[in-house]
């Protein structure tokens, strides 16, 4: 058998056959291994490492009878031994993310954004403070209430950007003694509905991958203006589609975004001031690629499609951009890929 090269946690949604967090491994080739089930535990819809990787963080998607999800912690080892679960701040939380042992949740229902902290043995504090969204869309039925959707640290920046779908706005405030401050709102294009967001590496530029409109809008990373708005379908495409999940490659040369409906990756070459140039699709393989992600070193991209229990592996050209199919496996309700560095 050829040696594992990568070890791929995947979060998945608990209502079918799923139980929890799996791990798979792949080859240097881009062949998957044996999924395994590493942690029995409620629609660990979206992960994450903290502290250099030797923890895992993982959210619980629901709605407890006291109205809030939770998020966990893991040891990593052969299997994932769980430290700790705490209310994530509000319900279905949907992301999660840490720095510095800083945990910052996103939660869909709740409307917020909730901070805690984990400890170096990887232990999480109670909740330490929640960012209570207002606001409303134009899209009625999906912008009635505001839903918080992924909070980021955006590098190199006091700062953290909340993307909410409901308000359609990013929310941007700075975190002080384990607050939540000086929040400032930034609309985004009438309908869009914000979902996710990458960073370029060179810090100038932010791009916003919108669910309801199927566009990403690009920013300035300083000062936060709108530079543009590029659709992410093709158009001859007639159907019902929405976007999830965004990733720029690490030489910051291209960008990815996935489409759920349409069911394909747009691809792009990120231009020198910032621009998006459509390079093509690539048809996922699957229905509903809810989240997608790239190997570590820029040479395979992953995705997860929600509907059809599968995993697709693509090579990627490092110089065109352009992913060719290697490989596929069934996995249950696949919602989160999460390449182990």
């Amino acid at each position: 058998m050829t040696k594992a090269v990568y070890s791929i946690y995947v979060g998945t949604y608990t209502d079918t056959d799923s139980k929890g967090i799996y791990k798979i491994t792949m080859d240097k080739s881009g062949k998957f291994g044996d999924l395994q089930l590493k942690a029995e535990t409620m629609s660990p819809s979206f992960l994450c490492f903290a502290n250099d990787g030797k923890n895992l963080l993982a959210i619980n998607e629901i709605n407890s009878l006291d109205g809030v999800g939770s998020v966990e912690s893991y040891k990593i080892g052969d299997q994932l031994e769980l430290i700790s679960r705490k209310s994530s701040g509000g319900a279905h939380p949907c992301f999660v993310a840490e720095k510095d042992g800083v945990v910052l949740t996103a939660n869909y229902t709740g409307g917020n954004t909730g901070l805690l902290r984990v400890d170096k043995k990887g232990k999480l504090s109670e909740l330490l403070n929640v960012n209570q969204h207002e606001g409303s869309g134009s899209v009625e039925g999906r912008q009635d209430a505001p839903h918080a959707h992924s909070i980021w640290f955006q590098p190199n920046k006091n700062r953290v950007i909340a993307v909410d779908l409901g308000s359609n706005e990013l929310w941007i405030s700075t975190i002080t003694n384990d607050q939540f401050g000086n929040t400032e709102r930034i609309a985004m294009p009438e309908g869009a509905g914000p979902r996710h967001l990458a960073f370029h590496p060179n810090g100038k530029f932010i791009y916003v991958i919108n669910e309801l409109s199927n566009t990403i809008t690009i920013l300035n990373a300083e000062t936060l203006q709108i530079l543009d708005n590029v659709n992410t379908l093709t158009q001859a495409f007639e159907g019902s589609s929405f976007t999830a999940d965004i990733h720029i490659s690490s030489d910051g040369k291209f960008l990815y975004g996935s489409n759920r409906g349409h069911n394909s990756i747009v691809i792009y070459a990120v231009l020198e001031d910032g621009g998006l140039e459509l390079i093509g699709h690539e048809s996922t393989r699957g229905d509903h690629p809810r989240n997608f992600n790239l190997s570590p070193d820029g040479k395979f991209l992953i995705v997860a499609n929600q509907n059809t229990n599968n995993l697709v592996c693509f090579k990627r050209n490092i110089k065109t951009g352009l992913l060719t199919f290697v490989d596929e496996t069934k996995a249950p309700k696949p919602v989160c890929v999460l390449f182990q560095k």
